[in-house]
């Protein structure tokens, strides 16, 4: 490319999500290689996003929704079309959208001619109740020019049931956030939690959700627990656009009859992103039992931050993990959760995956990622200028 290529990067949410993670990540790198990327998101609460970067990041205002999922999001695709049908802000050589919300919106600007053509990332897709949702979903996908994903399972999964063909383009670490050597945020968190130097600290990123498996790892860590009474478990995260009050619900009623302390489980909630760096270097252990994920960029972090990992037995993890890095669990199966979590305590075992694990997370910079995208980027160009 002889010229730097003004970007729109568009996502759901200003929550600290994987796909956020990832669009903000992705627009500091393609920053670092020269081109001129901008990151925006509705803005529901004016707090702008969850951390700082080095692009140019944009919030749109975000109106009233009416009650459910379904109005939220189609007030939230709204927002992003009435942003947008203003030429002044069309400025863009390449607009991609990272979700179904901002898919949608560029799929409607397109139909009224506003815009030539977009890109779009599949990160994973989801499975909704309501049809109407499913449906937007689908449009996003099918009505793209170009489509990006972070794992081959979903490459597939579009390759089988939509014949569509997607370039895969990974994900990253930044190993400067997240390393190993503590700094005075350190201290702060430890006291922040009441977590004690040599307790044993099983960290979960994501919330509780059903597809973070948060009620069989709680099964897990009860068996974990009953041999091991001075452990914890963290749970950390959770803001989500999608409701999973139904599931927390469960997972509450659980938590009351499991016979834990009350101390045992810790759930913090959304997280500042400035004290994750120090969230991970106080677990012993990243537990991570997903059932679904486009990727799982906390695994990378905890690697990069040296932690050991326990995760799924399924793709995409075992795409660009082996056995050597992590200790593999069946997700549903609460005793090999168990299991797995009391393998990575012992102290031969942890050695092996705190050095495998940084040789993971060393092999996947954001800059690959965004170089990655910029032959669909070209393509996207030509057809618009053809």
């Amino acid at each position: 490319m002889t010229k730097p290529l003004r970007i729109a990067i568009l996502t759901h949410s200003t929550n600290p999500r994987g796909g956020v993670v990832h669009a903000l990540e992705l627009g500091e790198a393609l920053g670092r290689l020269g081109h001129e990327p901008t990151v925006y998101a509705p803005d529901a609460t004016g707090a702008g996003f969850f951390r700082d970067a080095s692009c140019r990041m944009a919030c749109v205002a975000a109106s009233s929704a009416g009650r459910g999922v379904f109005a939220m999001v189609e007030s939230r695709i709204a927002d992003y079309v009435g942003h947008f049908k203003s030429a002044r802000n069309r400025q863009f050589d390449i607009w991609h959208a990272q979700d179904g919300i901002s898919g949608n919106a560029l799929v409607t600007l397109k139909e009224r001619g506003l815009i030539q053509g977009f890109a779009r990332t599949v990160h994973h897709v989801d499975t909704f109740d309501d049809d109407r949702l499913s449906a937007l979903q689908l449009r996003s996908i099918t009505a793209a020019d170009g489509l990006f994903v972070v794992s081959r399972v979903w490459r597939q999964w579009l390759a089988r049931e939509l014949g569509r063909d997607a370039h895969h383009v990974g994900n990253g670490v930044d190993m400067e956030r997240f390393s190993p050597t503590p700094d005075a945020t350190d201290a702060a968190l430890r006291a922040r939690l009441g977590l004690s130097h040599g307790t044993p600290v099983f960290l979960a990123v994501g919330g509780v959700e059903e597809r973070k498996n948060t009620i069989r790892l709680l099964e897990a860590f009860q068996a974990v627990h009953a041999r091991r009474p001075a452990c914890r478990l963290v749970i950390t995260g959770g803001a989500s656009l999608l409701d999973h009050g139904a599931y927390q619900e469960r997972f509450s009623a659980a938590l009351a009859h499991s016979g834990l302390p009350g101390d045992a489980v810790i759930r913090t909630g959304p997280w500042p992103q400035e004290l994750m760096p120090a969230l991970y270097r106080a677990a012993t252990t990243l537990v991570f039992p997903s059932t679904k994920e486009g990727f799982g960029l906390v695994v990378l972090e905890a690697m990069a931050s040296g932690v050991p990992v326990v995760t799924s037995r399924v793709a995409p993890f075992t795409e660009y993990l082996g056995d050597d890095g992590v200790v593999w669990c069946d997700p549903f199966n609460p005793t090999a959760i168990a299991g797995a979590m009391s393998a990575s305590l012992d102290a031969h075992c942890r050695e092996r995956l705190v050095a495998r694990g940084l040789v993971v997370a060393r092999r996947h910079d954001w800059r690959t990622t965004a170089q990655a995208h910029l032959a669909i980027y070209d393509r996207l160009r030509e057809a618009v200028h053809a």
